[in-house]
């Protein structure tokens, strides 16, 4: 009885690995013969968990979604991956998700072994979570976008601007986007017939959605890339080019933006922000000399901190 429970305990987690498995497949990696399988597999449905069977010698055994959600088998680093995600949905920007991920996380500790909970007692004592400070989303409105994505539905919402003017658009959803502490949704405006990204936040969705459409290939060819180059120009309308005596080497990877080596000791770097205060800090923050090529309000801008600086520090 004990080797059969252990064997079930396998073949679930074997079913929640992948979309679907043959029965010699499972046979395999259960060492038994295929009529076992097929016992086992009528024992997991007796359980309560639907396993979905197709005939035939392309056939096979898949898990599908039932009324109420099973308990799921997951190895040692994923129950730590689990804790870590709902304790920073905790502290995240999707409106409600607070409490319920406080609560599935104090759920998930009171059952972990010993050996798990001391590991993650070590993160948790170890890290300070900041809350996010940027807009809330909705979840319902999150999972609203997200399956007309999935299922490539269009979409009619009501969308408030940057300048709160109001307008209902149409759109063929592409996917949505988490950068930073906000969400965007990219999307196919048919009405503009172009491309267009929209604050998630900004998002009231119409009820129910519209035809399936055709999928476009997406924008740049990579939605991260054409997320980065819309909201760089509309989020940061500043550039700016500086020269760094630092090898590109030791910049790379302490600034968002781009690195240029001129030489093995100095380097030239471009990066966006909305404030010339904004730059001047994080150029600051590489704690070495530096040069601002360009625009010209930060090099002014930069000498006016110069001379605070020196006043902060008189000479003795």
């Amino acid at each position: 009885m004990v080797e059969t429970s252990a064997r079930l305990l396998r073949l679930l987690s074997l079913l929640q690995m992948r979309r679907e498995w043959s029965g010699p497949e499972l046979a395999e990696r259960l060492g038994v013969a295929a009529r076992t399988v097929r016992r086992d597999v009528d024992r997991l449905r007796n359980l309560g968990y639907p396993v979905h069977a197709t005939p035939g010698s392309l056939g096979g055994y898949r898990l599908g979604s039932g009324a109420a959600m099973p308990p799921l088998l997951l190895s040692d680093d994923e129950v730590v991956a689990v804790a870590l995600g709902l304790r920073m949905a905790a502290a995240g920007t999707v409106k409600g998700i607070d409490e319920s991920s406080a609560l599935a996380l104090a759920k998930l500790e009171q059952v972990l072994p010993s050996r798990l909970r001391h590991r993650i007692d070590a993160l948790h004592s170890s890290t300070v979570t900041i809350a996010a400070e940027g807009p809330h989303v909705d979840p319902a409105v999150l999972t609203a976008l997200a399956s007309a994505c999935r299922n490539t539905e269009t979409l009619r919402f009501d969308y408030t601007g940057h300048g709160g003017e109001e307008s209902l658009r149409r759109v063929e959803p592409h996917r949505m986007v988490s950068w930073g502490r906000r969400w965007y949704l990219v999307a196919w405006d048919t009405d503009r017939d172009n491309w267009r990204t929209f604050r998630v936040d900004r998002i009231r969705p119409r009820t129910p959605p519209g035809p399936r459409f055709e999928p476009r290939d997406p924008p740049d060819g990579d939605v991260a890339v054409y997320l980065k180059r819309r909201l760089g120009t509309d989020i940061w309308p500043l550039e700016a080019r500086i020269l760094v005596h630092a090898p590109a080497a030791q910049i790379a990877g302490h600034i968002d933006g781009t690195v240029r080596a001129v030489d093995d000791t100095t380097c030239e770097i471009t990066i966006r922000g909305d404030t010339v205060n904004l730059l001047a800090t994080v150029v600051g923050m590489l704690d070495v000399d530096f040069e601002v090529l360009s625009p010209p309000e930060l090099i002014t801008y930069v000498r006016f901190l110069a001379d605070r600086y020196g006043r902060a520090a008189p000479t003795p």
